[in-house]
């Protein structure tokens, strides 16, 4: 404490000059008006830019928690846009069915992805209680990455596109020829559409949609677009290969879409003895 003291005393002529500077300061800008704006109109400026700063900070911290929630919202605006633009499933004039919502939406965040392996997985920050069930759909804004296969309390797993054990039923758009969407386990930008006949006709270019047939994803959820088109070895399908719309390696957030109707389907086809491969 004594040293303290002494510091400050050896200081004495510093502080005081210092003292009478703040003074002379305050008397001028309160004695004049010039100066005294010039100085409120600096300090505002300075204040300014240091909460500025302190808000950039924070919002950067809170991003995570923004994503979040505008996944969540933009999950309930495509169920709503689905509801709005339902297509009726028969000639009924019962309007009332053909326009009910089949599908709900949720929004997830991926924590695990991998793409070195022949059959690859996806891990979801969603589980049972958030409300996801094996079997929903995972798509992004780029379009389908995969379907849930297993759920926990709190996470999920999802079979990806880039898994040899994966179908996804889809078509193409300007003819609406359907095939099967299987990746070959090589190129994870790319795929194949298979069983598409050899009598289609098909372009380089063109756009694949999934077909709504699997009861999994709605109708025209993007694949991606033919690279490709061979006649191959097969003597009656087309060798056609796709560049998927995603691009897996920069996947981070996601959809998942659940057919409020599945466990109907499912039933039917058990009865009819037809098994769903996709």
């Amino acid at each position: 404490m004594l040293r303290i003291l002494q510091f400050l005393y050896s200081l004495r002529s510093f502080l005081l000059f210092v003292l009478l500077e703040v003074l002379a300061i305050g008397l001028i800008v309160s004695n004049n008006s010039p100066q005294g704006a010039a100085f409120f109109n600096s300090s505002n400026a300075v204040t300014g830019s240091i909460l500025k700063v302190r808000s950039d900070i924070l919002d950067f911290f809170t991003l995570a928690e923004a994503n979040e929630v505008l996944l969540s919202e933009n999950a309930d605006l495509i169920g709503h846009l689905k509801t709005m633009n339902a297509i009726p499933d028969s000639a009924t004039l019962e309007l009332d069915s053909a326009f009910e919502a089949q599908f709900n939406f949720k929004g997830a965040r991926i924590i695990s992805n991998s793409l070195r392996f022949a059959q690859n997985h996806i891990t979801l920050n969603k589980g049972a209680k958030d409300g996801v069930r094996p079997g929903m759909g995972v798509f992004n804004e780029q379009g389908a990455i995969g379907r849930v296969k297993s759920v926990s309390e709190n996470y999920s797993v999802a079979i990806s596109l880039l898994n040899t054990e994966m179908s996804l039923s889809s078509k193409i758009k300007t003819n609406g020829s359907f095939g099967t969407t299987k990746w070959d386990g090589k190129d994870s930008k790319k795929t194949k559409l298979l069983y598409v006949p050899r009598h289609v006709t098909a372009n380089v270019g063109d756009t694949v949609i999934t077909t709504g047939y699997s009861a999994v994803f709605p109708e025209g959820i993007l694949v991606g677009f033919i690279e490709s088109i061979d006649q191959g070895e097969d003597p009656n399908y087309l060798d056609i290969v796709i560049n998927l719309s995603t691009d897996f390696s920069k996947a981070h957030y996601v959809y998942l879409v659940e057919n409020t109707q599945l466990a109907e389907l499912d039933s039917l086809y058990k009865q009819s003895e037809i098994e769903n491969e996709f």
